[in-house]
């Protein structure tokens, strides 16, 4: 039965500082160290190229930046997904399916000894797991990175009476884009694949939801949300009041007029 990996990404050479970086997308069981139960792969041809072209749900990967650890093992919910990873080593990207993990990083070869452990959400995109920080100064910790090919998105603030604001999305705790204020056009921000509560809030005062709305946003989407009109519409201009429009960019906004 042949192999499933399948080809998504270009290498990275080595040269000038770049790290090495796999080619490919690992199907899960195929890495030599992934311990889960490894996929069903078609038995006829025309649907193993099928699959071949089918670029996965959510894939992770996971980098050992941690100076003063020694070599690690990771696992996902209790199953070893890679061993003696060491120092400044960079995995290939490990497929899984979108949902909750429990992520549990140990010393190479001795499972009780736990440097972290903890749930972390993985959605509809790529990530990078980063293990970051120092064991003797128990500043160690991964750091979640959603990568560049999941959804882009930023916001241009257009509405000329509102205050600086931050966007926070599903009820989280922190905003994922700060104190923008009128006429200003944020940095593009990286977000898995999914539908989206988003709520628009003054800047700094988490409590107060000045505009909420609902958002579904596919794999590959590139946007800009423009929030425009009036917090506090004047008289004569009522229907003007605060909205946010989400419109595609670039070549997105070419195939969605087709």
């Amino acid at each position: 039965m042949p192999p499933s990996r399948r080809s998504t990404l270009k290498a990275l050479g080595a040269a000038g500082g770049l790290a090495a970086m796999s080619s490919t997308v690992l199907a899960t069981g195929e890495y030599e160290d992934d311990e889960r139960e490894p996929k069903d792969v078609p038995d006829e041809r025309d649907e193993y190229e099928d699959a071949l072209d089918r670029i996965p749900e959510s894939a992770v990967r996971v980098a050992h930046f941690s100076p003063d650890a020694p070599d690690v093992d990771v696992y996902l919910d209790g199953e070893l997904v890679l061993s003696e990873f060491a120092y400044e080593e960079v995995s290939p990207y490990l497929e899984i399916e979108p949902g909750t993990y429990t992520v549990t990083i140990t010393a190479a070869g001795d499972p009780d000894t736990v440097a972290f452990e903890g749930d972390v959400w993985f959605g509809r995109a790529f990530y990078t797991v980063a293990a970051i920080g120092e064991l003797g100064a128990e500043t160690f910790r991964p750091l979640v990175l959603v990568d560049a090919s999941a959804v882009l998105v930023r916001l241009v603030h257009a509405s000329p009476d509102a205050p600086a604001v931050d966007i926070y999305v599903n009820d989280g705790e922190t905003p994922i884009i700060e104190n923008v204020s009128f006429g200003q056009a944020t940095d593009y921000v990286s977000l898995p694949a999914g539908t989206y509560t988003v709520d628009v809030r003054p800047a700094g005062d988490p409590e107060t939801t000045v505009f909420s709305f609902e958002a579904t946003l596919e794999r590959g989407t590139v946007a800009t949300a423009y929030a425009v009109g009036y917090l506090e519409p004047p008289e004569g201009l009522e229907d003007r009041a605060f909205d946010v429009q989400v419109v595609p960019d670039g070549p997105l906004a070419l195939l969605d007029a087709v």
